[in-house]
């Protein structure tokens, strides 16, 4: 069976996004352009995480390469507005590679498939020039992947709006930080007593 890439460099648009009701979204990275939608599921903590890194990431070109950090995007500038419907999953994420490509002044985000290996993040921050932005594909190469190549005021904007995806969902138990469920909340901090 043959790998698939999915490539959009650059994308009309790339986004984190969930499917579902609180306590049972399901998170989905989106990338469009060129007449297509690609959709892949990650975990929660990968979206944060993916946020978390790509924030470390702008962060250490700038200190390293001189990139012009960009202010952060007018509220009225957010994108707000859902996935892009039907949200098909082409492939549950495993491994997400960063790398900085100094040359075009651009970050290259990669989404590769759940293979054997646990769900991790790989961070990428040497003067990645063509080739080496390429080594971000060395966990499996017969896996598929989703590639997308953005500037650094795009990759501000992914940031803000994961981070807001993530935050939408239950509120935290002040007691113990566990999501809130509707339904009731077995809190360990109550030894397992409702509230």
């Amino acid at each position: 069976m043959t790998h698939q890439v999915h490539s959009f460099e650059p994308p009309e648009r790339f986004v984190a996004g969930t499917v579902g009701p609180p306590g049972e979204r399901t998170f989905f990275l989106q990338a469009r352009g060129g007449g297509r939608v690609v959709s892949v599921a990650l975990e929660k903590v990968q979206v944060s995480l993916l946020a978390e890194k790509l924030e470390e990431l702008l962060t250490e070109a700038q200190r390293r390469f001189g990139v012009e950090m960009p202010e952060l995007p007018p509220a009225g500038a957010a994108d707000n507005d859902p996935l892009d419907t039907p949200v098909d999953e082409e492939f549950r994420v495993g491994t997400l590679g960063l790398a900085f490509d100094v040359d075009t002044a651009t970050v290259v985000i990669e989404a590769i498939a759940a293979g054997e290996a646990e769900a991790e993040i790989e961070l990428d921050d040497d003067d990645a020039d063509d080739d080496e932005a390429d080594d971000v594909e060395e966990p499996d190469d017969d896996l598929d992947r989703l590639r997308v190549r953005l500037t650094p005021q795009e990759t501000r904007r992914f940031i803000e709006r994961a981070r807001r995806v993530v935050n939408a969902g239950r509120p935290p138990c002040p007691l113990c930080g566990q999501p809130l469920d509707p339904a009731g909340h077995l809190c360990p901090r109550h030894n397992g007593y409702h509230r």
